[in-house]
């Protein structure tokens, strides 16, 4: 069979040709995202959910890596999804635009959560210790470089700490779409490329489980703050997105397998929260094979999602838990630790933890639309006078023919 390769394809579904007997094929299903899926902004829901409460030493959610491990192969499926779609609209992937609006999404809020970090410092900045000043810490939060310092040189920011994940995918936002631009001039074959993320991951979560040392007490190893094991969920989406790309593989996914895919991801997945205990980080084996496994698991999840309407999808994509994965997400991931170092002190009991996890819930909604919305307004601001400006160029220039 020829291999396909990274070209361009239609948006629109298709029909198969008529069978021999007058019945027509299946149609094929329009790449994902080209509508949004917002059973996946429901899906961020429940990771940041996930995260909140393993700070918290909530019972049953002792794997904190899980909910990152979700956020990072919807990270890769995301944005390797989406510039395979501009790509197919426009024949190109502009890099200086990608990275634009990454930075105008990503950095006003990191900005405005640093400078309250700072602000607060003295009575925060040790939170789960600190080896750095203020102003160090601020700064590798701000560089995105915070999974470098954790992982290569046993550092730690204090209350910034957990900006080694936005770190990571920072610098997967570098790396990756220029990769994927080369793979595009050089017309790589699909087959090939699925291969080399295979081989990338399985090498990754290999030298994750060779390079594993045992930590002091219940720390995380500093392997698990490395970009090799770092790009194992990431990777895990990329080659998701890539496999759903093709046009087969979308009419396979959206029957059957796509039901199978949404209920035996979400079996898994809630199986190994429920599995994973609190010395997790003291086993190789969680670094090599059972992160990984957790990154294959979310993206069988994930594929269902965007290939088949099910009562799963349908419940993450009611309005509420949508609308807070999209809209409160990022902001809760950035604030809820500075809250629960503020705050935990006086979160006595079960009730204790649930009012920490409103107040941080509702400290996230105001920075949401403290922060973010203002400056989303205002792109799209500049997006519209940008398009009236070069509609009136158009008519003037039509005008003068």
């Amino acid at each position: 069979m020829a291999t396909t390769t990274l070209s361009p394809e239609r948006t629109t579904p298709t029909s198969a040709p008529a069978d021999t007997d007058g019945r027509r094929t299946r149609t094929t299903p329009p790449p994902p995202l080209t509508n949004r899926a917002p059973a996946l902004d429901g899906l961020r829901t429940i990771a940041i959910l996930a995260v909140i409460l393993y700070h918290l030493h909530v019972p049953q959610f002792e794997g904190g890596f899980i909910g990152v491990t979700v956020f990072f192969v919807l990270s890769g499926f995301l944005i390797t999804t989406l510039l395979l779609g501009e790509r197919r609209k426009t024949g190109r992937i502009r890099l200086g635009a990608f990275w634009g609006k990454r930075v105008l999404r990503l950095y006003p809020a990191l900005i405005a959560f640093v400078l309250v970090g700072l602000a607060l410092w003295n009575w925060v900045g040790d939170y789960k210790g600190a080896t750095f000043s203020p102003g160090e810490a601020a700064f590798i939060a701000l560089s995105y470089t915070g999974n470098l310092f954790r992982s290569f040189w046993d550092t730690t920011q204090g209350v910034f700490a957990h900006t080694w994940s936005l770190s990571m995918e920072e610098q997967f936002y570098l790396v990756w779409p220029p990769v994927l631009v080369l793979l595009f001039l050089v017309r790589s074959r699909r087959r090939w490329l699925l291969a080399g993320l295979g081989a990338l991951i399985v090498a990754a979560s290999t030298v994750s489980f060779l390079v594993y040392e045992k930590p002091n007490g219940g720390a995380t190893p500093d392997v698990y703050f490395s970009p090799v094991l770092g790009v194992v969920p990431l990777a895990t989406g990329c080659l998701l997105a890539l496999l759903l790309d093709d046009a087969r593989v979308r009419r396979v996914v959206a029957g059957l397998a796509g039901h199978v895919a949404t209920w035996v991801g979400l079996a898994l997945l809630v199986g190994i929260q429920l599995w994973i205990d609190g010395d997790w980080t003291q086993h190789a084996s969680t670094f090599g094979v059972v992160l990984p496994a957790t990154g294959l698991v979310s993206a069988v999840l994930i594929g269902g999602l965007v290939s088949v309407r099910s009562p799963v999808s349908a419940a993450l994509a009611w309005t509420p838990v949508s609308w807070f994965g999209r809209r409160v997400s990022y902001s809760a991931y950035l604030w809820h630790p500075l809250v629960i170092a503020l705050l935990s002190t006086f979160a006595i009991g079960a009730w204790g933890k649930v009012w920490l996890v409103g107040v941080a819930l509702l400290v996230a909604v105001g920075a949401a639309y403290a922060v973010e919305v203002p400056v989303e307004k205002a792109r799209k601001r500049v997006r519209e006078a940008k398009r009236l400006v070069a509609a009136d160029r158009s008519a003037r220039e039509h005008a003068t023919t």
